[in-house]
């Protein structure tokens, strides 16, 4: 079930915020999200471009041992993670 028809706050849970995810804002222009269990990555790239207004180069999802589903979200280089990072106010 593709989650597009359910919206996309329902995709993206929320931004992670830890000193990794930090790290790769400044480093690798990724952001870290958790995200819905059934999400797939094309879920995930169409929420994060509609929400946010950015282009998404690359999506990578892992599942936690504590059954998260994370996604780490690269930005196109036109766009910098750590200014979106300050809006959502991860930064």
């Amino acid at each position: 079930m593709s989650l597009a028809k359910v919206g996309m706050h329902q995709t993206i849970l929320y931004p992670l915020i830890t000193e990794d995810a930090v790290a790769l804002i400044e480093t690798e222009n990724k952001l870290v999200f958790v995200v819905n269990k059934k999400a797939t990555k094309y879920d995930i790239k169409y929420a994060v471009e509609s929400l946010y207004q950015v282009e998404v180069d690359k999506v990578n999802v892992l599942t936690t041992p504590q059954v998260l589903k994370k996604a780490f979200v690269r930005l196109n280089p036109k766009y910098q993670a750590a200014n979106l990072a300050i809006k959502l106010g991860i930064l």
